[in-house]
């Protein structure tokens, strides 16, 4: 599965590695271009999921405020409720192709 942006490949991870939440897919945190990311200063706490840490991604057509976003340290209940250890995962928003 990838993630594509202004035809950058953001992430590319077998389909069993990625984890599906609320309708969005998160990578894991090794198979995204961490060159096309910078920690936005965005604040986000999910009522379930925890705080979360938001990324604006770079691509040759220009920046992407605030296109991406984990949960460094979702509490055990998130992880639970997921099924997964998704700690550090990587999702994109809607301008982003994933398939």
């Amino acid at each position: 599965m990838q993630a594509v942006l202004d035809g950058m490949v953001l992430a590319d991870a077998d389909d069993d590695g990625v984890v599906s939440i609320e309708g969005n897919w998160y990578f894991p945190a090794e198979t995204v271009a961490s060159q096309a990311l910078s920690e936005s200063d965005t604040p986000y706490t999910c009522p379930w999921k925890g705080e979360a840490r938001y990324f604006d991604v770079r691509t040759a057509e220009g920046t992407h405020r605030d296109a991406a976003w984990s949960y460094p340290q979702p509490p055990a209940s998130a992880i639970d409720r997921v099924g997964r250890d998704f700690s550090g995962y990587v999702a994109f928003d809607h301008k982003v192709t994933v398939s």
